[in-house]
């Protein structure tokens, strides 16, 4: 029997096994936090799938995103990096991964983990959309541009607020599954 979807991952089969099982099921585990916020920088500028694709070689690439390794790396580790084929070789973002990893730290040392932090946005709970076609979700929203500026100034490099929108989507904070898709009550009730 056919499942109905939203309409972004049809016709992919990596795409279709993400949405099915990953996207928009709320993360309160500082690691996947991490990791998706880290994944969801390099999209900068790019396509989802494309990260999605190289996800994988992120993950060894990058110590399993392990941030108090990351926050540790070297000038060293990260011109290895950009010489990287099976990661986005960009030196911005990976420097920000750095960046981030130490703000990251910084930020579980003062709210005792990240996902307290970053869920205090929606009082802990996911903001349920009402979406009758994946084209009507926005690419930012006002409480996306409060948790960018936030971000920015504890020191987060690439995290702009349709990044942020993008990681509220895919962790969970934000239900943006298309009404009509099997996901849609499954991942907020």
């Amino acid at each position: 029997m056919q499942k109905n979807r939203c309409g972004w991952c049809i016709g992919d089969e990596l795409y279709e096994e993400y949405h099915d099982t990953e996207w928009g099921v709320p993360v309160y585990d500082d690691a996947t936090l991490f990791e998706f916020l880290t994944l969801e920088t390099f999209q900068a500028g790019l396509s989802w799938i494309t990260v999605l694709r190289k996800r994988e070689n992120f993950r060894t690439a990058f110590d399993s995103f392990d941030y108090k390794k990351i926050a540790r790396y070297t000038e060293k580790k990260t011109e290895a990096l950009l010489k990287d084929p099976g990661i986005i070789r960009n030196k911005l973002k990976v420097k920000a991964t750095v960046t981030n990893a130490q703000a990251f730290i910084k930020v579980q040392e003062e709210f005792g983990c990240f996902s307290d932090y970053i869920w205090s946005f929606v009082n802990g709970k996911p903001i349920k959309n009402k979406l009758a076609h994946y084209k009507d979700a926005p690419a930012n929203t006002l409480l996306s541009d409060k948790i960018s500026k936030d971000l920015k100034k504890r020191g987060f490099k690439f995290v702009g607020s349709t990044v942020i929108y993008a990681h509220m989507q895919a962790t969970g904070m934000v239900n943006d599954h298309e009404v009509g898709c099997f996901r849609y009550n499954e991942v907020t009730p």
